[in-house]
């Protein structure tokens, strides 16, 4: 189903700070429209998204750190179900203790349970100052364990981003930047003048203290948009390590506190491989993404990555982490549902059976056969 079409913002509400837009709204159009309010919606997942598809895949990506995920961003939908009845999902209320949670039950559903038509959204203040920083660090292990400190310090950091070395030197090739070959964190810091420099502070103390190479930060708007592009863009940076590449991504979240310990091991699958992955995290939630970068044509490397993935992926639910922190299910995750979920699993194919007996909506997608 095409929902291009349905792109119009339907309501914004200043003062309840809220709005509800039709599925085919993109995240771009959104904010460019909310401008004048002095609103914007911060759920950013690199992509244009429209808003449907990105509650439909409980999206989520730099900013959700701070602002959390579509989960924590959605009030309310509009859904059609298999058999054509049209629903409301909640009300406009900020909370409630009626019923069961329809909105977190599509949230996140990928199109198997109904189709989202209209969806009604928190709104934040536009920040009125903001400052981007980068941190080059020794190992993956320092710049998680300033991760760590920042979190528990209870900083309000809008935006934490890990790159291993592989990818910052994708990265400086892409986008003609000179960062230090090393892992590396970028960081935004927003709210008032005072705030902001407050938070800059606390965090440069913590980057020495845990190994920081450096600390460099910038207030001017040109330059913290190109480190965000380059950011944004990374996908495209890494397919440049190998040019002719594809580019096989797969993420998975863990706790924070087991992060560390996570890509440590990652580390040393990918030392006993002749496959190149460089790696991208927003590590503040304990999320990363690993690209493998691969010739299709090759038999070897494509059960190479497979490999790599299982691992991957058992190393996650081994920590109590989730075979996919952001990417979703879809087909190629389904084979990992049953070990994450246990004999829940049954419940969320309960579910499907109950709103789509025919199974009609995304044939195949997210659970395996029951």
């Amino acid at each position: 189903l095409d929902l291009s079409r349905m792109n119009r913002v339907l309501r914004v509400d200043v003062d309840d700070a809220d709005c509800t837009v039709q599925a085919g709204v993109r995240r771009k159009q959104l904010n460019a429209e909310l401008a004048p309010t002095g609103l914007f919606f911060p759920v950013d997942p690199g992509a244009d998204a429209t808003l449907g598809g990105m509650a439909a895949t409980r999206a989520s990506g730099t900013s959700s750190v701070r602002y959390g995920t579509m989960r924590d961003n959605v009030i309310a939908l509009q859904v059609v179900l298999a058999d054509g009845r049209l629903i409301e999902t909640g009300s406009r209320a900020r909370k409630s203790a009626s019923g069961y949670d329809l909105t977190r039950l599509f949230v996140g559903s990928e199109g198997t349970l109904g189709v989202i038509t209209e969806v009604t959204l928190r709104l934040y203040p536009v920040p009125a100052y903001v400052v981007a920083a980068v941190a080059p660090f020794g190992s993956l292990a320092e710049a998680v364990g300033v991760v760590v400190k920042v979190r528990r310090a209870g900083i309000p950091i809008g935006r934490i981003e890990l790159l291993d070395a592989l990818m910052i030197r994708g990265i400086n090739a892409y986008a003609g930047l000179t960062h230090p070959e090393a892992p590396t964190l970028f960081m935004e810091f927003s709210g008032t003048r005072e705030e902001v420099e407050g938070q800059l502070r606390q965090v440069e103390a913590l980057v020495r203290a845990g190994g920081g190479r450096d600390f460099t930060w910038a207030s001017d708007a040109g330059e913290r948009a190109a480190l965000w592009h380059a950011r944004h863009n990374a996908h495209y940076a890494a397919k440049g390590l190998r040019p002719g590449a594809r580019s096989k991504g797969t993420d998975v979240c863990v706790p924070l506190s087991r992060l560390a310990e996570c890509l440590a091991r990652v580390q040393a699958d990918m030392a006993g491989t002749f496959l190149m992955a460089p790696l991208v995290g927003h590590v503040g939630d304990g999320n990363f993404h690993l690209q493998y970068l691969i010739d299709p044509e090759r038999p070897e490397e494509v059960a190479e990555s497979e490999r790599l993935h299982e691992q991957l992926v058992r190393h996650a639910l081994e920590l109590g982490g989730t075979c996919s922190g952001e990417h979703g299910v879809g087909l190629g995750k389904t084979r990992f549902m049953a070990a994450e979920h246990g004999e829940a699993l049954h419940v969320l194919h309960t579910i499907k059976q109950a709103l789509d007996p025919a199974g009609l909506l995304n044939p195949g997608k997210m659970l395996p056969p029951a």
